[in-house]
């Protein structure tokens, strides 16, 4: 079977902290800081490994936070193809407001790459072959806007499947192309359709549309506490979220492409594998900050979704 590669243009080092209270000028008593391995693709990658199954993460890494990135990826156990950036990885952070649940998330731009940086990451991401390619986050500055839309027109060339989560023109210019399979929120597809979806009927509608346009085979879209959409050709099919107390939504889209991914490089049918995605981007909102799924909350949502346990193929639990 051939990997999946993930790529995450704009990686990061994702801090993590509790407060109790989020007020101006005081200093705020915070937790000890929890560190990740961040951004898209990476995240995928970490949740196809916990799941059983081997990908390739294909990242960008810059400076003293690039090295510190790579360090904390060799102790993942990933298998990685880093693309060495001038300037420094960026740190994100998400701040967690114990008293009252809500989040906060200071994210920088991150680095500009030069053009010989980003031609680096195209032809890296061409140096295996792939079932799927997995395309999370948004583009760097000084990345052209037709970034996606030429890993898809390539991809499609040597039959890969693209698997994109990203927003705005970046996101228009790889639709015209046409990718496998594309995930937004519910926010994500209006904004981008110009078009509020008030009712199921309108959001089934929304989302098919790009199907029916040939933008994508499949559209899944979160819909947060609301549980999945799935739009393909041969319809729609909506999953209710298992009931969670969340303690962090940072990554669940993410890991919902994971599960999703890693379902259909099995073979399973698209709906089987949508289930999976639903299971596991909700697994990961039990964990706090930049922690991702574990693999036995997967197990178990999983089957309280479906209705019965979680059977993983031979080579995925290897």
């Amino acid at each position: 079977m051939d990997p999946i590669i993930t790529l995450t243009m704009n990686s990061s080092v994702d801090l993590h902290y509790d407060v109790a209270k989020m007020e101006s000028v005081k200093k705020l008593r915070a937790s000890e800081p929890l560190i990740f391995p961040g951004g898209g693709g990476i995240n995928v990658s970490r949740v196809i490994k916990e799941l059983g199954s081997h990908s390739i993460a294909v990242f960008t890494a810059g400076g003293p936070t690039g090295q510190f990135l790579r360090e904390m990826l060799d102790k993942c156990g990933l298998l990685t193809r880093i693309v060495i950036i001038n300037e420094n990885t960026r740190i994100s952070a998400t701040i967690f407001e114990t008293d009252t649940g809500e989040e906060y998330r200071p994210t920088p731009v991150g680095p500009s790459l030069s053009d010989g940086e980003w031609q680096a990451c195209f032809d890296a991401l061409f140096e295996f072959e792939a079932s799927y390619i997995v395309a999370t986050g948004s583009l760097p500055v000084g990345v052209p806007i037709d970034f996606y839309a030429r890993v898809a027109e390539k991809a499609k060339s040597r039959g890969t499947r693209v698997i994109l989560d990203t927003s705005g023109d970046a996101l228009a210019a790889a639709l015209e192309v046409g990718v496998f399979l594309f995930k937004p929120n519910l926010l994500e597809l209006e904004t981008f359709s110009g078009r509020a979806a008030e009712t199921p009927e309108e959001q089934d509608a929304l989302a098919r549309q790009f199907v029916l346009d040939r933008k994508a085979e499949a559209v899944a879209v979160s819909l947060g506490a609301d549980g999945a959409l799935l739009a393909t050709r041969d319809g729609c099919l909506r999953l209710s979220a298992p009931q969670v107390e969340v303690k962090s939504a940072v990554g669940a889209g993410d890991s919902f492409v994971a599960g999703m991914t890693f379902g259909l490089s099995q073979g399973r049918p698209i709906a089987d594998a949508f289930s999976l995605g639903l299971a596991t981007g909700t697994a990961t909102v039990l964990t706090a900050g930049s922690e991702l799924a574990h693999r036995a909350d997967v197990e178990r949502l999983y089957q309280e979704i479906v209705g019965r346990p979680l059977q993983l193929s031979t080579a995925a639990a290897a």
